[in-house]
């Protein structure tokens, strides 16, 4: 008996000792390094995620996660080069628009049968949730938000131009009126009416969009057909172009000098995602920042039909894993999957019912000021080519703003190069 127990007690000892499993994790989002593990106080998308990561690595037992440096920049080279080295990361965020290009050629996993031995109830995904996840009647990944292009607002210079109303940003519903009101803006305050990232990553090409899709037209239809060059793709353009040659808005801004000219208070409306609202919330309380009254509205429609960019982030993991890892990877996309609720401080819309429906998401800062963005949100038709497509469009769109090329050379060329992708 004395051996017996002595030998479940090495065993348990042996037990007890063994090393965790570890998951690498790829994500962008941005740098935290002391993000820590409460995910209840943390704020802005890097701290926020990683903090949720954090926390998964302390509190699932046998497993900890080795989060990868990448950058958003080349985030997607970065995972081609890892898949195509035999060395993808065991679980990695992704975009909604990037799915046909990864599962169409099998590098993704089917997650199907894994969900429920998890804790994982896709029947709490929305619908737009879930179809985010799918393609050709699989799931290949656990959705994480919702997300779109708002109208970031500095209620005090539209204030001073006239432009508020009970309360809310009177926001222009026509080009023409959009003139209107970025004047009454510099007239009234010194100050530009629209910043945005016009120089560097696609916030201008979301922007397009977002105008053509409110004239009911697309930049590729279902089929494949590229058509960019047309009257809704130059009416789009025109509509932001009027604004840099009245000296309304800066072309030259990019991300960074984008957000700080609104942060200053030298931009009555900035026009970027709802996952800064938290980090502008919080700004707009410091005595220091120039921007003090902050309103997050919904894109406002300028033509026919209510429209704005959307997409999702996902959560996926390789094809080729397996075992205790896959196992593990999974662990950790529940654990993402529970915290839906600490990602949606950021401003991102939830995914699951169970939290849009609490009170808790609910009460978030200037959630009610944006209810309508679900309803208007759009996307292009899906495609393995989106990344190539949209590099396009904003070397296109850029050489319009930034060169001064005209508007009907810059959009033949970007509808043969997009033409050139679709028919690959």
């Amino acid at each position: 008996m004395k051996h017996v127990l002595l030998t479940a007690a090495a065993a348990a000892t042996f037990a007890s000792a063994a090393p965790a499993q570890e998951v690498t994790l790829a994500r962008f989002f941005g740098a935290c390094e002391d993000a820590g593990t409460d995910t209840t106080t943390s704020v802005g998308e890097p701290c926020i995620i990683q903090s949720i990561i954090n926390a998964a690595s302390a509190e699932i037992d046998g497993v900890t996660i080795n989060t990868l440096p990448t950058d958003w920049g080349n985030y997607y080279d970065q995972i081609k080069a890892a898949f195509a080295g035999g060395t993808p990361p065991d679980v990695f965020v992704m975009h909604r628009h990037r799915i046909p290009e990864f599962a169409g050629i099998g590098a993704l996993a089917e997650i199907s049968d894994d969900l429920e031995a998890v804790g994982i109830d896709p029947a709490d995904w929305s619908g737009n949730a879930l179809e985010a996840v799918s393609y050709e009647g699989g799931i290949y990944g656990v959705p994480m938000d919702f997300h779109a292009n708002l109208w970031h607002v500095n209620m005090d210079l539209m204030a001073e131009a006239g432009l508020v109303e009970n309360g809310e940003p009177v926001l222009p519903s026509s080009p023409e009126e959009l003139m209107e009101h970025a004047q009454m803006v510099k007239d009234a305050t010194g100050q530009d009416y629209l910043a945005a990232d016009f120089a560097q990553f696609p916030i201008g090409v979301r922007l397009v969009l977002a105008l053509m899709w409110q004239q009911d037209a697309n930049i590729f239809t279902e089929d494949g057909t590229a058509t960019i060059d047309t009257e809704a793709g130059a009416n789009a353009v025109t509509a932001i172009t009027q604004l840099f040659d009245a000296g309304l808005a800066n072309p030259q801004l990019n991300y960074a000098d984008s957000q700080q000219s609104f942060l200053n208070g030298e931009a009555a409306v900035l026009v970027n995602g709802t996952w800064v609202v938290d980090f502008y919330d919080a700004e707009a309380a410091k005595e220091e920042v120039g921007l003090d009254n902050y309103y997050a509205a919904d894109f406002p429609t300028l033509f026919d039909t209510g429209a704005t960019w959307a997409d999702s982030h996902m959560w996926a993991i390789p094809s080729t894993l397996e075992g205790d890892t896959r196992d593990a990877a999974m662990q950790v996309l529940a654990f993402i999957n529970d915290h839906n609720i600490d990602w949606a401080r950021t401003g991102h819309m939830a995914v699951r019912k169970s939290v849009v429906e609490s009170d808790a998401y609910n009460a978030l800062p200037h959630r009610d000021e944006y209810t309508g963005t679900a309803a208007i949100a759009r996307d292009t038709p899906p495609s393995p080519r989106y990344g190539a497509i949209q590099d396009v469009l904003n070397r296109e769109l850029q050489a319009i703003w930034l060169t001064d090329k005209p508007v009907e050379a810059a959009l033949s060329d970007a509808e043969l190069e997009v033409q050139d992708l679709l028919d690959r």
